[in-house]
């Protein structure tokens, strides 16, 4: 994949930290430009009040080879979104790869409380968070993107649409979010059609996130340590798998066929080959089904 993306310009809509940022990274090795964009830089934060930046995650796309270009934005702000692509226009000339993952949301989830008591503030905060700004950045990008055929654009999200469709997301809010996102990727992909472009859903797994190695006081160097803790947590996978998910599928001439659809890290690593930094491929969502929901002991012998 070194060069599989050279040429192409991306654009990472949440990129600071996890998925966001492993995908960014992951399409800098591949060889693309990647505009890096979010709340948080070395001179502000946002309300995760989290150390990761922006620049940090354009650094780390810079030394995998890619370019990275970092751009504070808030997705929730209409015009610096418009101000993004105007950017983006003037100084690429196109827009090949739309990653939407803003998210942020991680503080303001009441998990197990049913709507009447979680917050009512927090959970429509949640809802402009990762669903209205999805919807800005899709407004203001994809007029870029159409102009060439062969553009992606990917809604992230967490658990695919057949996991979701049966299965309660602990939280109204959080449920209906992750749910919106795939419709939102269906109904992208019917838009985009005509202009030979393509929108899917993607989710990672268990992602060991820069705020789920810290909740459990591991690194990524030691985290089956955590598995002490939280046995399933073998199944976990950090956020280069799901990059590298991403980077295969817009390498992919024939994307077309996946369009519409709701993809996984692990259902991806199957069909392009990829593995995640260990080497293995942890299929999560098979896992969570067949033997975390099941009941059954923790154990990833075959699914990963």
């Amino acid at each position: 994949m070194s060069h599989a993306l050279k040429g192409k310009v991306a654009l990472v809509a949440g990129a600071t930290r996890g998925a966001g940022r492993g995908i960014a990274v992951e399409l800098g090795a591949a060889g693309a430009t990647v505009y890096c964009t979010g709340r948080t830089t070395s001179a502000q934060s946002s309300e995760m009040k989290r150390p990761e930046t922006i620049e940090d995650t354009a650094e780390l796309v810079r030394q995998v080879g890619g370019t990275g270009i970092d751009v504070q934005v808030d997705h929730l702000v209409p015009e610096q979104v418009k101000g993004l692509m105007t950017r983006i226009q003037r100084e690429q000339g196109r827009l090949d790869i739309l990653i939407n993952d803003v998210w942020g949301s991680d503080l303001l989830i009441e998990w197990g409380k049913p709507v009447w008591e979680h917050s009512l503030d927090k959970g429509l905060r949640m809802l402009r968070l990762a669903v209205d700004t999805h919807l800005i950045t899709s407004h203001f990008a994809l007029p870029l993107m159409i102009q060439y055929p062969g553009g992606l654009a990917v809604e992230m999200t967490d658990g695919t649409a057949d996991y979701n469709r049966t299965n309660y997301r602990v939280s109204t809010f959080y449920d209906l979010v992750k749910t919106s996102d795939i419709r939102m990727a269906w109904a992208l992909a019917h838009e985009l059609k005509p202009y030979h472009c393509t929108a899917v859903a993607m989710t990672p797994g268990w992602l060991r996130s820069e705020l789920m190695l810290d909740i459990y006081g591991v690194t990524e160097a030691n985290w089956r340590d955590a598995c002490v803790k939280q046995p399933h947590f073998v199944i976990s996978e950090s956020p280069r798998y799901v990059g590298r998910a991403v980077a295969h599928l817009a390498g992919d001439p024939d994307m077309a066929r996946w369009s519409g659809q709701s993809l996984s890290s692990g259902q991806l690593a199957k069909v392009y080959g990829f593995t995640d930094l260990d080497g293995s491929q942890p299929d999560c969502w098979r896992y969570f089904s067949e033997v975390h929901d099941a009941g059954k002991p923790a154990d990833a012998t075959g699914y990963r």
